[in-house]
């Protein structure tokens, strides 16, 4: 098993250069045929908002009553996503909430007479509640998977999943994932790259690396879905296997094969990032979104609000800070964490985002950068929790109705759209950059039909921030 150094960095044109070439049929045709005689529904459980970031046309639930869940089972579309925002809670709150959604489904399923797989969709640079909720969510499916497959490969944020190790690109280099700053996580810290010494280390050894499997991107390039199919029939059952893909082409590729095998009766509960949930439902890729798309409407200025701590949030904020138009809210953290200042913290930002927006301008508000982490997981996610609520709370407190909202950093992005608007259905407009989706939130919402760009805190380079807020502002009323 190869396990790269801390500190390898390889040239990603080189490195891919070396690969084998792609598989050269196109497998969409045969995904399409496949999708079309097994009337599958796919349903995503997303640990948070961000998963919608290679999909368009596709609703988004932030409840699942079983009623809810058969009409959408019921109609037309490929899929539909259940925002779970799981990756905020403690371990065992999450486990709960996936097995009460597993039970929900089955009695959905069995009311709307429609089969249907899950994907249980988290974050592309490996953070979130692995293995514990996808155990929850199988046990209370009531099935026997023939495998779990892991598929992180999440092309629009570079991320690529070779010889079985999991690399980000930053700039022209990929870097082992685990050797990057998401890796030092507070909460879902980690330690391997190779994607199977990473399972045998989020289990606790309970499933060494010796017993995953996984599909080669040998298997893709060279058998084609044919080599695919082969390898998921051969594998032993109840096992976990590592997808490998370098491309979209070679995700496309593996699904042929996958829905081949899942002809023949085998089923599989799948832990993967956004690029697979477009694959497998079918979705063809849609141009990225303009502004004159969004009907943006309204004397107010647009709403950010950025709660992400990623190296890489912090660096599009001071790039937004020094463009013109946009005023600047800063929250305290430390007075958020403290009894006392916490409410008063909340009132004046509240009032200071009113002034802004009521003049026309763009404000956003973000937390003070100082990352304030608990003495362990639990504590952090705690932390993070508090923190969320407190941006909830101000956003909630806001009474102008921005032209739009963009909310930057996952668990943010679904306290501020669940609970600071209300939103119980949302419809994917498509993306507005690579790996940004856009929602348009649903009529019981405080602002119906606003666009809400739901922006990823590790995704994107230094001005992209800039570049979406100065594409909103241009818009024409």
């Amino acid at each position: 098993m190869h396990e790269p150094q801390p500190s390898a960095r390889f040239a990603k044109a080189a490195f891919f250069a070396q690969l084998p070439p792609p598989w050269p049929q196109d497998p969409t045709p045969v995904i399409r045929a496949a999708l079309q005689s097994s009337g599958v529904k796919i349903v995503v459980l997303d640990d948070d908002p961000t998963g919608t970031q290679t999909v368009h046309g596709i609703p988004v639930l932030t409840e699942w009553p079983i009623e809810a869940l058969a009409a959408e089972l019921r109609n037309e579309l490929p899929a539909f996503y259940l925002l779970t925002n799981s990756r905020s809670m403690p371990p065992a709150a999450a486990q709960a909430l996936n097995a009460e959604i597993g039970r929900a489904l089955v009695a959905a399923g069995r009311a709307s007479g429609r089969p249907f797989v899950v994907i249980s969709r988290s974050d592309s640079t490996l953070r979130g509640h692995y293995p514990g909720e996808v155990a929850a969510l199988a046990s209370a499916l009531g099935e026997s998977f023939d495998a779990t497959l892991l598929i992180p490969f999440f092309e629009a944020g570079g991320r690529y999943t070779v010889g079985d190790v999991h690399y980000v690109a930053e700039g022209d280099l990929l870097v082992p994932a685990g050797a990057t700053a998401f890796a030092r996580d507070a909460s879902f810290g980690y330690r391997a790259s190779n994607l199977r010494a990473w399972v045998e280390e989020k289990t606790g050894g309970q499933i060494p690396a010796a017993a995953v499997a996984s599909v080669s991107l040998e298997d893709i390039r060279t058998g084609g879905p044919e080599g695919v199919t082969a390898r998921l029939l051969a594998l032993l059952p109840a096992s976990v296997c590592i997808v490998n893909a370098a491309s979209t082409h070679d995700l496309d590729v593996f699904t042929a094969g996958l829905l081949a095998a899942e002809a023949q009766g085998r089923r599989y509960l799948y832990r993967t990032a956004a690029s697979f949930v477009a694959s497998r439902a079918g979705i063809t890729p849609r141009p990225l979104l303009r502004a004159a798309e969004l009907a943006l409407q309204g004397p107010h200025g647009g709403l950010v609000v950025v709660g992400s701590y990623v190296p890489t949030t912090s660096g599009q904020i001071s790039a937004l800070l020094d463009q013109p138009g946009v005023v600047a809210v800063e929250v305290r953290v430390e007075a958020l964490l403290d009894d006392e200042q916490q409410a008063d913290e909340i009132r004046q930002a509240a009032r200071a985002i009113d002034t802004r927006l009521a003049r026309g301008e763009d404000a956003i508000i973000y937390t003070s950068r100082r990352l304030i982490t608990g003495g362990d997981a639990e504590r952090s996610l705690a932390i993070g929790q508090r923190v969320s609520e407190s941006l909830v709370a101000i956003v909630r407190a806001v009474t102008r109705r921005p032209r739009y909202i963009l909310t930057k950093g996952g668990i943010t992005s679904s306290d501020i759209t669940t609970a600071g608007l209300g939103v119980r259905r949302a419809i994917v407009l498509g993306q507005i950059l690579p790996g940004v989706p856009v929602w348009q939130l649903g009529p019981e919402s405080r602002f119906p039909g606003l666009a809400c760009v739901v922006f990823p805190g590790n995704v994107g380079g230094p001005h992209a921030l800039v570049e979406v807020v100065s594409m909103l502002q241009s818009a024409e009323p």
